[in-house]
């Protein structure tokens, strides 16, 4: 049997962390299996679903870089589909009308509470006659569910989940409308497509025994279940937005790599041994659903850093470049002037960036020489009366090399310092302020000899007080 996997969003509002990692254990098991990764977006709920959230749900799994297979399938476009399998239950006594007023569902609510239970309904309409409906009630539809015995889920990460049939009412398949239920729509959608594995979050694990029931009333083979635990916070509380749940869109903009993220939440509830960095290749040779913990997995952005700074460390140059471009803004210098800068540099800034724009922050002097007063006040305390003179007799310096090697930039400052009888710090911290704005930076001589002697010169004469 060939496996088909689904990822089924709501587009209600962004790709959240938890829907990419559904999707992203849906895409591997179904590249691990050498099955298909079908999406379908289900935008039933139309006062809630918009155009806006669709396309950040598709932009989050193009930038995660989770192809699927077929046409995208949109659940609105096949409601009457979903209408005629619900008459097809009725024909066959396999659903009835149920034409409750409101009054008597509000009832049976008040007293499901009064006995601290949930609220079920009562099955009164199960076996009457249309002829006894009160006159200007449009009926529901709904399923005539087994009210003995227990229904079995084998879930693939849960194990068996047995729920007994009493704890499940007649659900409704068609609104007094006609319009279709969730529970209706996902289950011929799921058999229409030919879904054979559903991995979705365990918070759908109730959803599965009730479209279980629905699957054997229609007299179809269910898809196998497999679900996945929910993530929490660091906290281990319900995860919310000040411990991770952003979009997929937001962790995009905070500069995270697609292949970090990815990494990252395959984490989150799998495991491979100690593995912790795991390729995309290893990802899909190993994955499957019997190593999936049953226990919540905790967000850790702290973690997500680690892995992110060991993936902008394995990123070639030129991707790189092409990353850090979109976020620099030149504006006093070519970009090829900029895009040579960063080849020759990069491999200093990446060692101590978390992510892409950390190092397009501190790569941003490449782009743009520092503008005065400084903003950073550590760094403008450096630019004291001596470090002004020292600043301004070592330009004199430069000017006269011949060459721009870093070996001899470097051999000159020391000569320069051991002169005056100074250490090289009192040179090289004013020096980096003046050619980066920054107290910190990479090594100050592979810094002078990639910004080249004019623009160095320019930098080192733009500081207030140097020009006498």
């Amino acid at each position: 049997m060939a496996v088909v996997t689904r990822f089924a969003p709501s587009p209600t509002g962004y790709l959240h962390i938890g829907g990419a990692r559904t999707a992203l254990f849906n895409w591997l098991f179904a590249k691990h299996h050498g099955g298909e990764f079908l999406l379908r977006i289900e935008d039933t709920d139309h006062k809630r679903s918009t155009p806006q959230a669709i396309d950040a749900i598709l932009d989050g799994l193009r930038w995660l870089e989770l192809d699927w297979n077929r046409d995208t399938y949109f659940q609105s476009q096949r409601a009457a589909r979903h209408a005629a399998v619900a008459h097809e239950l009725l024909a066959n006594g396999r659903a009835y009308h149920c034409y409750c007023t409101t009054e008597e569902l509000a009832e049976m609510r008040e007293m499901a509470k009064r006995e601290g239970r949930s609220m079920r309904y009562d099955g009164r309409w199960r076996d009457r006659d249309k002829s006894e409906a009160p006159e200007g009630v449009h009926p529901v539809v709904r399923l005539k569910a087994p009210l003995e015995g227990e229904t079995v889920v084998y879930d693939l990460v849960q194990g068996p989940v047995q729920v007994g049939n009493h704890q499940l009412d007649d659900m409704i398949l068609l609104r007094n409308n006609g319009t279709p239920t969730y529970m209706l729509s996902v289950v011929v959608d799921d058999h229409d497509m030919g879904i054979t594995h559903v991995i979705r979050g365990d918070d759908h694990l109730t959803n599965a025994a009730r479209q279980t029931q629905l699957f054997f009333a229609l007299d179809w083979k269910p898809p196998a279940f497999g679900h996945i635990p929910l993530i929490h916070g660091a906290n281990g509380q319900k995860l919310s937005k000040r411990h991770g749940a952003l979009g997929i869109d937001a962790y995009q903009d905070m500069g995270y790599l697609p292949e970090a993220l990815r990494n990252y939440l395959l984490r989150l509830g799998w495991s491979h041994g100690d593995d912790e960095i795991i390729s995309i290749e290893q990802a899909i040779e190993w994955f499957d659903l019997d190593t999936v913990g049953k226990s919540p997995s905790r967000f850790d952005l702290d973690r997500l850093e680690s892995v992110n700074q060991h993936y902008l460390r394995e990123v070639d140059t030129e991707t790189l470049i092409e990353l850090l471009m979109s976020r620099l803004d030149c504006t006093s210098c070519a970009v090829e002037t900029v895009r040579k800068r960063l080849a020759a540099g990069l491999s200093s800034l990446t060692e101590r960036a978390k992510n892409l724009n950390d190092l397009a922050e501190m790569a941003r002097f490449y782009a743009d020489a520092p503008t005065f007063p400084l903003q950073n006040t550590k760094a403008a305390k450096l630019l004291d009366e001596d470090g002004i003179t020292h600043l301004t007799d070592f330009a004199a310096k430069l000017q006269s090399l011949d060459g721009w090697i870093e070996a001899d930039l470097e051999q000159t400052a020391r000569d320069f310092v051991a002169a005056r009888n100074i250490g090289l710090g009192k040179l090289a911290q004013p020096l980096r302020v003046a050619l980066t704005g920054s107290n910190a930076s990479p090594g100050i001589f592979e810094v002078l000899h990639i910004l080249g002697k004019e623009e160095s010169l320019t930098r080192l004469l733009a500081v207030p007080g140097t020009q006498r």
